[in-house]
């Protein structure tokens, strides 16, 4: 008897990741942790928007999703518009050799099949769709795991949405409404999972230096309404900025620490916003790198008031009583699960009076929410263990733990 060691398999992981948005690359490195933890053979590399960072932060190869650097970019001069045109075609040829390369392209959570914020159809739908076309023509599985999926306008991005999700190999959701919006599209979700989203199976991190008693973490985030809204995307706006900067001065003026936080990088402008129209001391804004950073803040508060997604994950996460800015149903729906729906507040119509009584509620409740999000939590990060075992079956020899064997005569 002789044996014969596997060959490893070769896992891409796929999306816009290391572009600026932390919640997209706490996605990435909660699976980048299940690889290490159940398949610590897998060979890895990246195609994603931020390739340079990816490789450098998370030490995989990694391939930019775009041949033209400028994909997102507003075109306007002639020279611009035709090397997008180009940049289309060569992605087509780019995305088909890179899926070639391996036995199963990860997507990994993300909201890759809603468009809750602006999104062209000929940007990142049209790359997912490249993507899942290439795996089903060459025989490589693409999984979606643990998406964000939601009713789509705009018809160009939806048929792209509907076709990419019926050439996926593997299906899953983080909740029930997106596999219910991906079903009214057209697709069979009979025999995909609802799970949770990814971010739960991340490590909670010891929460760092208390700071001043009182504390309100107040998560921004540069808003303009969904894709539906470009029309009014800066009335939304300067609606979002205003309410919310008045419920920032409203806490100062009742001696409240505040703490901005974002969870991109273009949601700076309006820290920087809030900051020169409040101009207290008592408003601070954190230097946030990861959604680890954001959980060692938002773990010190008294309570987070947050408008991004991931970082209303982050602040249920750690345990602190949390209100949400809510801009689309997920939030409603993760706020919901977590036991705290009655403290969601339109993002897009930010009453500062409503909102500040909303959230003195919410602090009257505070042992009471603190109790429920620690059972909550539990819950959530059972369910993406399920998510995991789940893939492993799905997508993975039930060998590639080991050096499989072989007899000879």
């Amino acid at each position: 008897m002789t044996s014969a060691r596997r060959t490893p398999v070769r896992v891409g992981l796929f999306g816009l990741l290391g572009s600026g948005n932390v919640g997209n690359d706490g996605s990435l490195e909660a699976v980048l942790g299940y690889l290490a933890a159940e398949h610590p053979g897998a060979v890895v590399d990246a195609m994603c928007g931020g390739a340079d960072d990816v490789a450098l932060r998370y030490r995989i190869p990694a391939t930019r999703l775009n041949w033209y650097r400028g994909e997102y970019r507003t075109a306007s001069r002639a020279g611009a518009i035709a090397a997008k045109g180009v940049g289309k075609l060569v992605d087509a040829a780019r995305t088909a050799g890179w899926v070639r390369r391996h036995d199963v392209v990860i997507v990994p959570g993300t909201g890759v099949l809603e468009t809750t914020l602006p999104l062209r159809p000929w940007g990142f739908p049209y790359s997912l769709f490249l993507l899942c076309a290439a795996g089903r023509l060459l025989g490589t599985r693409v999984a979606l795991v643990s998406v964000g999926a939601g009713r789509i306008g705009n018809r160009p991005t939806r048929a792209l949405v509907r076709w990419s999700a019926r050439l996926a190999g593997y299906r899953s959701y983080r909740d029930a409404m997106s596999r219910d919006a991906m079903r009214a599209t057209g697709v069979d979700t009979a025999r995909d999972g609802v799970y949770e989203d990814l971010v739960f199976a991340l490590p909670t991190p010891a929460s760092g230096p208390s700071g001043p008693p009182g504390t309100v973490c107040v998560g921004v985030m540069a808003f303009h309404g969904s894709n539906d809204d470009r029309a009014r995307a800066e009335e939304i706006h300067r609606r979002y900025l205003d309410g919310t900067t008045a419920f920032v001065r409203a806490l100062v003026a009742d001696g409240r620490p505040v703490r901005l936080l974002t969870g991109d990088e273009v949601d700076r402008p309006v820290v920087a916003a809030i900051l020169d129209a409040v101009d207290s001391p008592l408003v601070t804004a954190a230097e946030t790198a990861s959604l680890a950073d954001l959980m060692k803040e938002m773990a010190v508060a008294d309570a987070v008031v947050a408008t991004r997604y991931h970082n209303l994950i982050c602040a249920l996460k750690v345990g602190t009583p949390t209100l949400a800015l809510s801009y689309s149903g997920k939030s409603d729906a993760l706020m919901a699960r977590m036991g705290l729906g009655t403290y969601c507040h339109p993002a897009r119509d930010v009453d500062a009076g409503r909102l500040l009584a909303q959230f003195r509620a919410l602090e009257r409740r505070s042992a009471e929410l603190r109790r429920t999000l620690t059972e909550r939590n539990v819950a959530a990060a059972r369910r993406v263990e399920r998510q995991f075992a789940a893939l492993t079956e799905s997508l993975f020899p039930a060998t590639d733990h080991a050096p499989a064997t072989r007899e000879t005569p």
